[in-house]
């Protein structure tokens, strides 16, 4: 290739995954029809985020909710009111949990708290897995999808037991619902009927919803009163919020009713991608509009292949690929807007020349 894989993707006219890259057009769309006369927010107050806050609550299912410019922020504050509310440093989660993997220990630097992890990296973590904990623990925070095992999800059943057993031993549950309204079509239910199992809950707005930033945090109205006290004491307390609102509101408006159809087509391409010799996904049937995929061949074999399909039909059908080790590699593929954009026959055309370019690479 004469220049880096991830260049190569950016001139793809099509692209197979998300919603579209993320120029600042965006914010400009979800203000078209807005009242630019309108007051800002002040420092957490004014109608353009309260009245926001207030619709979060109720399609949560919850008392109250508050405004974050960060989900990292979020879920710390939220681990922290619980942990002092119980007087427990202790909280349980999956072992390729974002607090454990990506926010370079900020939970245990920054509040001092220790980590519990449940179950192995390679499944989700179980019931059994909770009682075999020998330590009390103040929360138990739920990823839901699992993002770093392919978006895998458990069953409601088990979701339901895990909640009843918090509840029975003083547990908090939280709910990482950073990609919250990307499982409801699984599991047939409600934001509320979900939510409901949990304590406190946070979702984010940038994901399958396509925001620029942002993220919310609901529960009961004494739990967000704490909330806000921290989220001041972390510096999140901007004295305007509005770009990120407006966009918030825009964008989840825009998408929240299509995650069913952004599953659809996860079903579709991981179905196409497993009956290619050399590929498999997890899951091999996707539970919402995420999927990795595993290739039999190193991260230098994949670009060059599928720098080939882009050359070849304009086509880009993932943009990221992490080495395993020399022979194999894996991509996430998340699925929105973008794939309805594709002309028909384009993805069997690329999907059939993925096929071809591997076995000539398996001669």
């Amino acid at each position: 290739m004469s220049k880096p894989y991830t260049e190569i993707c950016k001139s793809a006219k099509y692209k197979l995954t998300g919603n579209g890259d993320r120029r600042i057009e965006l914010l400009i769309e979800s203000f078209e029809h807005m009242d630019l006369s309108m007051d800002a927010d002040m420092y957490g107050t004014g109608s353009i985020i309260n009245d926001f806050e207030e619709e979060l609550a109720q399609l949560l299912g919850k008392e109250k909710a508050v405004f974050f410019p960060s989900g990292t922020m979020t879920q710390q504050i939220a681990l922290r009111i619980w942990s002092d509310e119980k007087e427990s440093k202790k909280v349980a989660y999956h072992p390729l949990c974002h607090l454990e993997i990506h926010e370079k220990d900020g939970l245990k630097m920054l509040h001092h708290m220790e980590s519990i992890l449940l179950g192995r990296e390679d499944r989700l973590f179980n019931i059994e897995d909770l009682i075999s904990v020998a330590a009390p623990i103040a929360c138990l925070l739920v990823e839901l999808p699992q993002r770093e095992i392919g978006g895998q999800l458990p069953a409601w059943d088990e979701l339901v037991e895990l909640a009843q057993f918090c509840k029975e031993k003083g547990i908090k549950l939280h709910l990482d619902g950073a990609r919250l309204f990307e499982v409801l079509p699984y599991y047939n239910k409600s934001a509320s009927d979900l939510c409901g199992l949990f304590d406190s809950v946070y979702v984010s707005f940038y994901k399958g919803l396509g925001g620029i930033a942002g993220a919310m945090l609901a529960g009961s109205a004494g739990f967000v009163e704490q909330s806000k006290v921290w989220k001041r004491r972390h510096g999140g307390d901007l004295i305007s919020l509005y770009p990120y609102i407006i966009n918030a509101r825009y964008s989840m408006n825009k998408r929240m009713g299509n995650m069913k159809a952004y599953w659809q087509h996860a079903l579709s391409v991981a179905e196409g991608l497993n009956k290619i010799e050399g590929i498999r996904t997890i899951p091999d049937v996707p539970v919402c509009n995420m999927f990795h995929a595993y290739f039999d061949a190193s991260k230098e074999t994949m670009e060059n292949i599928f720098a080939s399909i882009i050359e070849k039909y304009n086509l880009c059908l993932i943009g990221n690929i992490k080495a395993i080790d020399g022979l194999s590699c894996k991509s996430e593929f998340t699925f929105g807007d973008s794939f309805s954009l594709l002309p028909p026959g384009l993805l069997e055309d690329a999907l059939n020349h993925l096929e071809s370019e591997i076995k000539k690479r398996q001669v």
